[in-house]
């Protein structure tokens, strides 16, 4: 071996050990900071508990229809359109038509829509009262394991409150409950006319549309 090449050797070798040497000082000198907790906060959780308590419980159902709000209700909806239609008449889908739901019996009529076994047995006897219908869509499978709804609920009782007052002026316009003592009054919030609803120079509107389809949501009549 000449000299140059003895020479080359021992550049590479000796730019080897320096680069080694190089990155054991660094870490020497820079330590890694390592986290307490892996993982990342979720904005939010607290909702549910915040630091170990116990979660918030819901207002009465009753309370919060003094309060809510069926144009807010009407967007809601769009959740459940995908499953359900709402007008009168409308067609069944993967869920039934949800005209005329609240009071009706739970599981029953629909034009032979095919309820599940779990549904018409958490439901016997039952109507769909306010009540009923906000243990529905707040969680489905747990008021009803089995149930073919496959739609995860409505954990928001604002929301809950705001589409069964907007399912309610569909063909039911059943008297709200009345709200518990010194509950907050009723607002003017907007409220969609019910279908077939005369009109001030007395003339018969159209049918309500039903919003979408079929839909994903909260199906008042169920599955």
């Amino acid at each position: 071996m000449d000299n140059r090449t003895n020479t080359i050797a021992g550049w590479v070798l000796g730019s080897m050990m320096v680069a080694v040497a190089a990155g054991i000082g660094g870490h020497m000198i820079v330590q890694p900071i390592k986290a307490e907790k892996a993982g990342y906060p979720i904005e939010g959780a607290a909702e549910d508990g915040g630091a170990g308590g116990a979660a918030v419980p819901d207002k009465p159902i009753a309370e919060l229809l003094a309060t809510a709000d069926t144009a807010h209700g009407t967007e809601v909806f769009k959740k459940c359109s995908a499953c359900h239609t709402v007008a009168q008449g409308g067609a069944n889908g993967i869920g039934p038509n949800l005209w005329a739901t609240v009071g009706e019996g739970i599981a029953q009529g629909k034009a032979g829509y095919p309820f599940s076994a779990a549904l018409t047995t958490a439901g016997a006897g039952k109507k769909w009262d306010f009540e009923q219908l906000d243990a529905w869509l707040k969680s489905p499978r747990g008021y009803a394991n089995g149930t073919k709804m496959t739609f995860a609920g409505l954990t928001s009782g604002k929301d809950r409150a705001d589409v069964i007052a907007y399912l309610n002026t569909q063909g039911s316009n059943l008297p709200l409950p009345a709200a518990p003592a010194g509950a907050p009054a009723a607002t003017d919030a907007k409220v969609p006319p019910a279908a077939g609803a005369a009109d001030p120079g007395g003339k018969a509107s159209e049918p309500t549309v039903g919003i979408g389809s079929n839909t994903t949501a909260p199906a008042a009549a169920g599955k």
